[in-house]
């Protein structure tokens, strides 16, 4: 079983841009996507569903996209 994880990573912006499009193109496709952060690979499934989430506190503005599915369980 997986743990709990918490990880904020920080990429080169033509890093940053390449996993957007990549992510575009697989979204656009309604296919799945798989992505490498901080040393661990994840599989988002094609039916994950899609937010943006926008923040703001103390002067600091944030924008996240964001994916959320369920993590299938092995039997």
């Amino acid at each position: 079983m997986k743990s709990d994880r918490d990880i904020d990573k920080t990429y080169p912006r033509a890093d940053f841009v390449a996993k957007l499009r990549r992510l575009a193109d697989a979204l656009e496709a309604e296919e799945p996507f798989e992505i490498q952060v901080a040393g661990e690979r994840l599989h988002v499934p094609a039916r994950a569903s899609l937010s943006i989430e926008h923040e703001r506190e103390a002067g600091n503005e944030e924008i996240e996209f964001q994916l959320r599915w369920r993590r299938e369980t092995a039997a």
